[in-house]
Order: C-alpha cells, then structure tokens, then sequence
C-alpha cells in the first residue's frame, strides 16, 4: 500500500466503514509511518469534536410531506409527456420539455431528502465503530503473534505495568482457578484513546480484553462477527471489551467473573 492510497482510505477507516482485510493493511502502513499517524490522529480528534459538539437535527416527519406536496398533480386528460426519443424531434416544444422534466426535479428532491436522513442513519455508530476496532486489534494481534508487551500470570506484575503507561489503574484479575489463564497485557488504541488489553488463555483460545474507563452505563452487549464472539459490560466505573473465538457461553462466563473481580485491587 502506497502512502497515497493509505491517506485516501483514512476517512473511511476513521468511520469503521474499511472490510477487515482492507483495515488490517492500513494499520500496517500507520504502524510504520509517524506521519500517517499524525494524521490519522488529527483526523479522529476532529470527528470526535464534531461527534461530540456538532449540533443533531433529526429530518421532521413533515418535510417529507411537504416535499411529495409540492409533486405535481398527474394530468387526467392532459396530453401525454414525451418519451426519450421526444427529444429527437424538433417540433417538441420548451413548455413541454419543462413539463416532462419537472416531475423528475420533483422526484429527485424527494430521493435526495431520503439519501441524506439514510446517511444519518446508516453510518456507523459509536459501539459499531468500537466494535469493528477491537475486533481488528484481536485479529492483528494473533496474525502478528503479539499478544502482550508485558507476559506474565501475575497480576500484581501486569497492572502496576499497565498503570504506569496509562491515565488509569485498570482491574486485573487472576481467574486462573476458574480456567481462564491470564498471559499478559498490552497496551492498545481504540478511537485514539490508550487502552488496557488483559489477555487470557482457554485452553487454545486466545482471549483479548479491552479496558478502559466508562463514560456512562451502558447496557450489556453481546456480538458475533466474522466467527468472533464480542461482549461488553460494564461495572464499577470501567467498560470491558472481550474479544475471542471462545463459545459464546464460556465466554459469558469470564464477562461475569471480570464483573465480579473488576472491584478487586
């Protein structure tokens, strides 16, 4: 990938709209260009300012209305409107021209009204994007066999190295006697923010937790994508990401267990 076609797909990936192979490779130029980074980074900060700070108006049901209103009455006996091939004549008239060209302006005016409330709509959300983010970082993860920047089953190793890279203290857990082997932590980005990634083991499976503070109660969510499993929760003050291609209900099992552990020092 050239640094041109990396800085034409920057928009895109910043709004989780790029496939996973096609963000997988951006994210391995990125890694290798401070100055796409930089970039990157500018571009994120201003979609989270406008995110945040933009003002929101939602299309009123009445401008609908008042555009299909506006369409003009089908002529009952009228003279019909020319076809296509009308404009090959030159006896047709402007007047009429404008005629048969109206209704289309009339019908275009509508699609565009639809076109712009889909896009609202239809753009990734927040939780979609964060989605799409920690499920890219897992899968890059594994392919690169970079699972930790920090291996240890030590709790008390891994969170004092995670605190001291981060405004935060994430809670780290030891599961290990309910079979969920702790192998490390890394640190991570997700939408430009430093993360915690604790990372455990299921017998062969290879499992990404993603912690952060929270920024509100959120409800418990629960994903499958591309054969991965996604859960977050969130207690005491902290928003978990979990990622892996663990079965759905051993992998509800750690989502309770980090709710009841996240509390523990």
């Amino acid at each position: 990938m050239t640094n041109d076609e990396a800085n034409t797909l920057l928009h895109a990936y910043i709004d989780g709209e790029l496939d996973p192979a096609k963000t997988l490779e951006l994210e391995a130029h990125l890694a290798d260009n401070p100055s796409l980074r930089a970039a990157c980074g500018r571009l994120r900060e201003m979609s989270d300012a406008v995110r945040l700070k933009a003002d929101y108006h939602a299309a009123p049901a009445w401008l609908e209305e008042r555009v299909r209103a506006a369409l003009p009455a089908e002529p009952k006996n009228g003279p019909a409107r020319p076809t296509w091939w009308g404009w090959l004549k030159p006896a047709v008239s402007v007047a009429a021209v404008a005629d048969w060209l109206r209704p289309a302006a009339s019908f275009a005016a509508v699609a565009l009204v639809t076109w712009v409330v889909a896009l609202g709509v239809l753009r990734p959300g927040e939780d979609e994007r964060i989605t799409q983010e920690v499920l890219a970082s897992h899968v890059r993860s594994t392919l690169a066999n970079r699972f930790y920047d920090v291996a240890s089953s030590d709790q008390h190793t891994v969170k004092p190295w995670l605190s001291a890279r981060l405004a935060f203290s994430p809670p780290v857990a030891d599961l290990s006697a309910s079979g969920f082997e702790m192998i490390g932590g890394r640190l991570d980005y997700i939408g430009a923010q430093p993360v915690a990634v604790l990372v455990y083991k299921r017998r062969q499976h290879m499992i990404d937790v993603f912690v952060w503070p929270a920024e509100g109660q959120k409800a418990e969510q629960t994903l499958t994508r591309d054969g991965f499993n996604i859960e977050r929760i969130t207690k005491n003050g902290m928003t978990f990401w979990i990622v892996s291609d663990l079965n759905r209900d051993e992998l509800d099992d750690l989502a309770r267990l980090l709710a009841e552990r996240s509390a523990t020092p």
